[in-house]
């Protein structure tokens, strides 16, 4: 099988997240002046990355493990299968981080800053660096997470904690996120957006019996979802796994743990 001779191949991937015990120093820096309208673009990072990624390369693996024990999941090709994974892992991490309550816990990145950098390069000659991208905005390259985009995580933690949402809600709302028929390239769409529509009616009747007299927390839930549409991969991916491994292609990440029996 093609797909498991790569997931072989990308071995390391898998063991160094889990069994990784490296010991890395996080100098904290001061915090930002007060005021200052560049706030939300200071650099962050995990106060204790070991403890933090290793927490989230768990909840990964489970939440892997529940995608492929969905029946209507494993009807589908190897293709199709990937190509929901691919696009979906990070906010379905992060609604297992949320079940899971994981806590973050950040220091202040001690990277120079931007004006810093550009002195810096001056002095040697070289080219300025880029700018930061601004709050909001994508993130792209190997740079720390943004205050702001940290921020947006842990305000979805927040939330998911201030609904208390049970077992079987986060599992409808995986469903809904996992089974996205909007995704280019896809083959079986009328199935996969038959399957987000039934994990939204199933959400939807669960609340009407549980909870009768909150007939506000349907839309509550979907405003969940619409908070994890905001949150970039890269920053998740940035964020839990390269303190621990460094630089790692999520598909390959992906595509291993997909063929391994979780």
């Amino acid at each position: 099988c093609r797909c498991c001779a790569e997931g072989r191949r990308h071995s390391s991937i898998l063991y160094s997240i889990l069994r990784s015990q490296e010991e890395r120093a996080v100098p904290a820096a001061g915090p930002a002046p007060r005021g200052c309208p560049c706030g939300s673009r200071r650099r962050v990072v995990l106060r204790s990355p070991q403890v933090a990624c290793k927490a989230a390369s768990a909840v990964l693996v489970k939440t892997l493990r529940f995608v492929q024990n969905v029946p209507c999941f494993q009807e589908l090709p190897l293709e199709e299968q990937l190509l929901l994974v691919r696009s979906c892992w990070a906010p379905l991490l992060l609604l297992g981080l949320a079940q899971e309550r994981v806590h973050l816990e950040t220091v202040e990145s001690a990277e120079p800053s931007m004006l810093q950098r550009i002195l810096t390069a001056r002095q040697h000659g070289e080219r300025p660096p880029a700018p930061a991208p601004a709050p909001g905005r994508p993130h792209h390259g190997p740079h720390p997470p943004s205050a702001g985009e940290i921020q947006a995580i842990k305000g979805f933690l927040a939330k998911c904690w201030s609904l208390d949402i049970s077992t079987k809600e986060y599992a409808y709302l995986k469903g809904t996120v996992l089974f996205n028929p909007d995704l280019p390239g896809l083959q079986c769409t009328q199935y996969i957006e038959g399957l987000q529509r039934e994990a939204q009616q199933a959400l939807n009747e669960h609340v009407r019996l549980i909870h009768r007299g909150d007939e506000a927390r349907f839309a509550k839930l979907n405003v969940v979802l619409s908070l994890l549409r905001s949150i970039n991969a890269n920053v998740v991916a940035e964020l839990f796994f390269r303190p621990i491994i460094g630089a790692v292609n999520m598909d390959d990440m992906l595509l291993e743990m997909l063929c391994a029996k979780l």
